[in-house]
């Protein structure tokens, strides 16, 4: 297998964007190479913005000092749902990474469980976080039934709930992480009243569930999966969505999308996105790029 080829080589740089586009949710702290070489490659394709998330505390520490010295970087800070057990129960099943294709690897080994009182020590430091002016949301919180069994999700949901509430005291976006659990998380925004700007992070529901999305005001946030091929009913909850109300985003390095899925994610690799989702919903690339720039933007108010 040729460099070029590997399952471990970057994908090559697809053709630019003529009008340039943010990707809503990335991961930079988990790329190869220095930030500046991926905000420059992200910016030759016309990538110039880009919301880098934090899934623990010291990842959103990471996440906040990165934004204050990038004009075009923009923090969000959260523990991620299966950071809260883990803090909680010290489960080494637990991990603070996102899970995205492949599963998320941890920074750190699990420590011994600090009970409620660490869960709260660290809330407070993502609200002092999250109190920064370059900081632009909180997130990405939620909830995550797929890696969190049931002696996690009393510590999982209580997080979700605090952070749905640094948000609104914050007056931040609400980035939310939903695997596997959306009745739930639309169950908890009900009762806890979402944020004025909520964002479901790499959407995964179907256009039932965008409908209802819409009805409430919610931002969509469309991934590298809306191009694979088993993800019909994604694209279907695409073609429903209201255009205000999407956005797009990398969750790199993870969710890769086709045709290089399986291979490192990164930022420049968002024209490839924006393009599936202008043929989903039937308009030229450079009206889907106009359209995602204005909802970011707006999204996270910068």
């Amino acid at each position: 297998m040729s460099p070029s080829t590997s399952k471990d080589a970057p994908p090559p740089l697809p053709e630019p964007l003529r009008v340039a586009v943010a990707d809503s949710h990335t991961h930079l702290d988990m790329q190869s190479g220095t930030v500046e070489e991926g905000l420059a490659k992200a910016a030759s394709v016309g990538v110039t913005t880009v919301v880098q998330v934090g899934c623990d505390v010291k990842g959103s520490r990471w996440a906040a000092e990165t934004a204050a010295q990038y004009d075009n970087v923009h923090a969000a800070v959260a523990l991620h749902p299966n950071e809260a057990p883990r803090i909680v129960l010290g489960d080494p099943g637990f991990t603070s990474q996102p899970p995205g294709a492949g599963g998320g690897r941890a920074r750190r080994g699990a420590r011994p469980g600090g009970g409620e009182a660490a869960l709260d020590e660290a809330l407070a430091e993502i609200e002092a976080l999250a109190a920064l002016g370059h900081v632009k949301a909180v997130g990405e919180t939620g909830l995550d039934h797929f890696r969190t069994g049931p002696e996690g999700m009393a510590a999982q949901e209580r997080s979700f709930r605090a952070h749905i509430e640094i948000a609104k005291r914050q007056g931040k976006a609400l980035v939310i992480h939903d695997r596997d659990a959306h009745a739930d998380v639309l169950r908890v925004l009900r009762e806890e009243g979402a944020p004025e700007r909520t964002v479901f992070h790499c959407y995964s529901g179907d256009a039932d569930m965008a409908r209802e999305c819409a009805a409430a005001g919610y931002y969509m946030s469309f991934a590298g999966t809306v191009t694979f091929k088993n993800a019909a009913p994604l694209r279907e909850a695409l073609a429903v969505a209201p255009l205000e109300l999407v956005l797009v985003e990398t969750d790199a390095p993870y969710l890769t999308p086709a045709p290089y899925r399986g291979r490192p994610n990164a930022p420049y690799l968002i024209p490839l996105t924006v393009r599936a989702m202008a043929a989903v919903r039937g308009i030229d690339e450079d009206a889907m790029a106009t359209a995602l720039a204005a909802n970011t933007a707006r999204a996270f108010d910068y």
